[in-house]
């Protein structure tokens, strides 16, 4: 398998006058994606305009997860506070993970957060693209001259 980053993009470049942004994603976001695939996570789309992310954030508990949006970036981080009862556990096998994890989305313009919240160890973030009034097209009334 080739790796997009070892792929020269020069003429796209040339052909994409001012669309230089969208290379950098697409690189950027294929070389963070090989990265790490933790934790595993859905994108749906729920109507015409409306999506949600789902992310497995089974273990972590209330506080242990934000969620930040800036800039069309929406950065979900979880870190698990360790308890000092946990110290004191004797495991036999320790197979849930408790690492820490920071999982970035580029979202598209107009995209706006609305909501988060965990249920059965999924986030789910929805989202909602808002284009504003005046980026919306209109039908423009055209008058005859007799």
């Amino acid at each position: 398998m080739t790796k997009i980053t070892s792929l020269d993009l020069s003429p796209f470049y040339r052909n994409s006058i001012g669309m230089d942004r969208l290379f950098d994603r697409i690189v950027t976001q294929f070389d963070a994606a090989q990265a790490t695939n933790y934790p595993p996570y859905n994108i749906v789309k729920t109507g015409e305009d409306t999506y949600q992310i789902e992310v497995a954030v089974a273990g972590f508990s209330e506080g242990d997860i934000d969620v930040q949006f800036h800039n069309g970036s929406l950065e979900i981080r979880g870190e698990q506070q360790r308890d000092d009862e946990d110290g004191a556990k004797n495991y036999l096998h320790h197979g849930i993970s408790a690492r820490k994890f920071t999982r970035s989305f580029q979202l598209a313009d107009y995209v706006e957060v609305r909501s988060a919240q965990v249920r059965n160890g999924i986030l789910t973030v929805d989202l909602e693209r808002v284009v504003p009034e005046t980026m919306k097209p209109k039908s423009i009334a055209i008058t005859y001259a007799n």
